[in-house]
C-alpha cells in the first residue's frame, strides 16, 4: 500500500509545526535557566546574567509567537501558560534566589532567610488567579527577582540595602499595585518596547563590563545612566498608572 502524501492536510501540518515550534522555544528557557544555575556554582555572575537574560528575552516574547501560531487551538492537548509558568517560577525565582544565597548578596547569616522567602513568597505570586489586570497590567510585585538581582548587580549596592529591597518586594507581592508589561500593556506600548530595548542593551553592556571590578559611572557614564533612565521610567510609569483613577471602576 503506497502512501499518498496529498491525503495529508498540509496547513493543519504547517500549524502544528509551527505552535511545536513555539513550546520549544518556551521550553528552552529551562534549559537557559539551568545554564544559569550551573554558572553559579562555577562562581562566574557574568555568565549567570547572561544565561538569565536570554531567558528573559525568550520569556518576552514567546506569548506573541504562541498567540500568532495559535497554539491553544492547534495544541489544545498542550498547556502552554502551565509551562511558561513553571519555568517562570525557575529563571525568574528559583536561580536568582540561588545567587542571593551562594554570593552572599545579604548580610551574613541571612542568606538562607532570604533566599527561601523569595522562594515561598513568590509562590503566591504564580498561584494568584488575578496577577494581571484588565488592562494587562501584574497586580502585585510580578516576582521579576532575576531583575532585582541585576539591579543589585549594576548598582553595587550593599549587603543591607539588597536585604532591605528583598524585604520590600516581598511586601509588596501583597500590595495590588500595577506593574507595567512592556510587550501586553497597550497604554504607551510604542514608548514601552523601545525603552525596554534600551534598557536591555544597556544592561547587556554593563554585565559585560563587569560592575564587580568596574567604576561604572566613571567608566561608562552613559550606559549607566541609559540603564539607570529606563530604569526609572518603568518604575515611573507603574506608579503613576497604580494611582491613576480607573475608569472602568470610576
Amino acid at each position: 500500500m503506497s502512501l499518498n502524501l496529498s491525503q495529508f492536510d498540509k496547513p493543519a501540518m504547517k500549524a502544528k509545526t509551527a505552535a511545536w515550534a513555539v513550546h520549544v522555544f518556551t521550553a528552552s528557557g529551562a534549559v537557559l535557566g539551568f545554564l544559569a544555575l550551573l554558572a553559579i556554582l562555577q562562581g562566574d555572575k557574568q555568565l549567570v546574567f547572561f544565561w538569565l537574560g536570554l531567558a528573559l528575552f525568550v520569556d518576552g516574547i514567546d506569548g506573541t509567537l504562541a498567540r500568532r501560531a495559535r497554539v491553544r487551538e492547534v495544541t489544545p492537548n498542550v498547556d502552554g501558560t502551565t509551562l511558561d509558568n513553571v519555568i517562570d517560577y525557575f529563571t525568574y525565582v528559583a536561580v536568582p534566589a540561588m545567587l542571593v544565597y551562594w554570593f552572599g548578596l545579604v548580610p551574613n547569616g541571612w542568606e538562607t532567610v532570604a533566599a527561601a522567602t523569595i522562594m515561598a513568597v513568590s509562590c503566591y505570586t504564580f498561584a494568584n488567579a488575578e496577577m494581571k489586570t484588565h488592562d494587562y497590567y501584574f497586580s502585585g510585585f510580578p516576582a521579576l527577582w532575576n531583575v532585582v538581582v541585576l539591579a543589585f548587580f549594576i548598582l553595587q549596592t550593599d549587603p543591607w540595602t539588597n536585604l532591605a529591597v528583598i524585604a520590600a518586594c516581598c511586601v509588596l507581592t501583597f500590595v495590588p499595585l500595577k506593574y507595567v508589561h512592556p510587550f501586553r500593556v497597550p497604554h504607551l506600548r510604542g514608548l514601552n518596547i523601545p525603552m525596554t530595548v534600551v534598557w536591555a542593551l544597556a544592561s547587556v553592556w554593563l554585565v559585560a563590563a563587569d560592575p564587580d571590578t568596574v567604576d561604572l559611572p566613571a567608566q561608562a557614564p552613559v550606559m549607566y545612566w541609559l540603564w539607570v533612565g529606563s530604569s526609572l521610567y518603568f518604575v515611573g510609569l507603574s506608579l503613576w498608572r497604580s494611582f491613576r483613577r480607573d475608569r472602568r471602576q470610576g
